[in-house]
């Protein structure tokens, strides 16, 4: 005959590596670094651009029809700073609110399928 088999004790504490995982982004922090991650990416390229061409790449120009005031000068490197630094904040932001979102929306499913097997269980018993 088999020994049964004595159920797994569950701590009620996570893991740090757990914890880390499920933490929420701050999204000031997060919605910040991409803007700088993508307001020096257009003022590098632009840079980079005015540095080794001696006419600009029409790819480039064409930010001016988001990016009021851009050119490919390098006044208009600073206004693509800027801009980058807004719409990469703004993209930020929102990425980290929706990932936020996500993540309690999911957690909040689990446990309540959880506390529903539990209740199933204990029904099951009487």
């Amino acid at each position: 005959m088999t020994e049964p088999i004595e159920p797994i004790e569950l701590s009620e504490t996570l893991p740090r590596s757990a914890t880390l995982l499920f933490a929420p982004l701050d999204k000031r922090a997060f919605g910040a670094a991409i803007g700088v991650a993508v307001g020096l990416v257009i003022f590098a390229v632009t840079a980079i651009d005015l540095a080794f061409h001696s006419s600009p790449w029409p790819g480039l120009s064409l930010l001016n029809q988001y990016f009021a005031g851009y050119s490919v000068t390098w006044p208009g490197a600073l206004i693509g700073l800027a801009w980058g630094f807004a719409v990469g904040f703004c993209a930020g932001w929102f990425v980290a609110f929706v990932r936020n979102l996500v993540l309690a929306i999911s957690l909040f499913v689990l446990q309540s399928r959880a506390e529903l097997g539990e209740t199933r269980d204990f029904l099951d018993h009487i």
